[in-house]
């Protein structure tokens, strides 16, 4: 599952290839939709998020979450939602109220992770975004929501917050912060476990920002990408690196970067334990296991000198791999001419 350009290349629709062959899911009546989180579901339903054809009236499109993940970055005005795809059918995920919402992962019983927004208007919102947005929780087949609840530090409590991913036990990861920009930053002061539905802090490397936990075996083995301690993070600026918790109460184990690189995220963890994500500003493809990162990158363009993979989504229990690759033209991506294409990588053993 993920996206694919249509003709022209300034509209994509979220994809599903299945038997050698790929289906457009659509939208919900916007230009736009994507699936950009890995779905660990095995029934046929996918989730994703998709502009519809309401306009937003508080004017957020372009502060929305979803405006870093789709090609026209709001410009369009309308509201962006999650969706839930199934039997040829995509449907709106309701929101908590307000007019924009985000579905993530999900897992195996159908249970969707994301974030949507109240009615609340929320002073710590830094304009055009304007609403609360609360980490949420829908069921597949009924699409109904459930908020979860931030975090409570001190008697004070987080008024924003968003899901990432679930594992198969219905364990949730996500965020907790202020409303800030809607995309990161201080949404992700604090990294989260929701168990049974309550919360649980993750510890984390001394970063204020970007504290991103980004999937969940079903073991619960949780990776994602924390900020270092330090004037960048202080001002809310990116400069985090991978890391795993190998418990949700251990410390995290930092996974690093490539080699040259200053920043790196994971978007999946199998239950074996192996980890997949991209380092910056490379954005060579690592695959770590047992403490050692390796660049996929670099390996495959051994074997297929055209071809450089530039992003993944998951890797499932039998190492197999999903992810985009750029066909070099002249020896470099981007350039005029390149094609980029969606891939599926097979271990050799």
């Amino acid at each position: 599952m993920g996206v694919s350009f249509l003709s022209g290349n300034t509209t994509m629709h979220a994809a599903l290839w299945r038997d050698n062959t790929v289906t457009d899911l659509e939208t919900l009546g916007g230009p736009n939709s994507a699936v950009e989180w890995p779905v660990t579901n095995d029934r046929g339903y996918v989730s994703g998020i998709s502009e519809t054809s309401t306009k937003d009236p508080l004017g957020e499109s372009t502060s929305w979450s979803c405006h870093a993940f789709l090609p026209d970055n709001g410009s369009s005005g309308d509201t962006c939602v999650g969706f839930v795809w199934h039997d040829g059918h995509m449907r709106a995920l309701p929101t908590l109220g307000g007019n924009n919402g985000y579905g993530a992962g999900m897992n195996e019983t159908g249970v969707i992770a994301g974030w949507a927004e109240t009615k609340k208007h929320d002073a710590t919102c830094v304009a055009p975004q304007v609403l609360q947005f609360l980490p949420a929780v829908w069921e597949a087949a009924t699409r109904k929501v459930r908020a979860l609840p931030t975090l409570t530090v001190r008697g004070k409590t987080d008024p924003d917050g968003a899901a990432t991913a679930v594992n198969r036990e219905g364990d949730v990861i996500g965020i907790s912060g202020i409303c800030y920009q809607a995309v990161g930053s201080f949404t992700a002061h604090h990294a989260l476990l929701w168990k049974h539905g309550e919360p649980i802090q993750l510890k984390t490397i001394g970063g204020v920002s970007w504290n991103t936990p980004t999937a969940i075996n079903d073991d619960d083995q949780i990776v994602g990408f924390l900020n270092r301690r330090g004037k960048t993070d202080r001002q809310g600026n990116p400069d985090f690196i991978s890391v795993i918790w190998p418990t949700p109460l251990s410390r995290p184990t930092k996974i690093g970067t490539l080699p040259g690189d200053q920043l790196s995220e994971p978007t999946s963890i199998n239950n074996n334990g192996v980890v997949l994500g991209v380092s910056f500003p490379s954005s060579d493809v690592y695959v770590w296991q047992d403490g050692m990162m390796t660049d996929l990158t670099k390996l495959v363009l051994q074997s297929y000198p055209a071809l450089k993979l530039v992003s993944v989504g998951g890797i499932n229990d039998r190492g197999e791999i999903a992810g985009q690759a750029c066909e070099l033209v002249s020896g470099t991506c981007p350039s005029s001419g390149a094609t980029f294409v969606t891939f599926l990588a097979v271990p050799n053993s």
